[in-house]
């Protein structure tokens, strides 16, 4: 496996891997059309955020991306598999990578993210902590706003 930089011509493929991890959490068909744009990584998207795949045997698996928040906080946006790798390990390798390559921009002091529900413990294990909720466009639905100071 490795981790390198996306493309732009890559916009599809991590779109159908963010849409198919997304629903692997069991949400419903209804919910995942109204999620349909959100979970949509386009072409400028690719261009103003840092995002990185992974590959596996010349296939992409799943990614990550990050922006900068300001100079000494950065966010992870994205962070997703193929359903067939979630539990596997592999989401852990994401997120090693995501931690060496920021640990080499001096001035960053933490990290934020707003995680799915399901998602939360395994933040929890890289160091993050709920520090609050996203209330969401669904009604009674909130995203852990976590944060890991570096």
């Amino acid at each position: 496996m490795k981790i390198e930089k996306a493309t732009q011509e890559d916009h599809q493929v991590l779109t159908e891997i963010t849409k198919k991890s997304k629903a692997f959490w069991g949400y419903s068909a209804e919910q995942m059309t109204i999620w349909s744009d959100t979970l949509t990584i386009s072409e400028e998207y690719i261009e103003t955020h840092f995002v990185y795949k992974l590959i596996q045997e010349n296939q992409v698996i799943g990614y990550y991306s990050y922006y900068f928040e300001n100079e000494k906080t950065i966010k992870l946006d994205n962070l997703f598999l193929l359903p067939e790798f979630i539990g596997k390990g592999i989401g852990n390798q994401l997120m090693t990578d995501f931690s060496h390559r920021i640990k080499e921009i001096p001035t960053i002091e933490k990290v934020l993210l707003d995680a799915d529900p399901n998602a939360e413990k395994f933040y929890q294990k890289f160091g993050f902590t709920t520090i609050g909720q996203l209330e969401t466009a669904t009604k009674n639905r909130f995203l852990p706003i976590m944060e890991r100071n570096l």
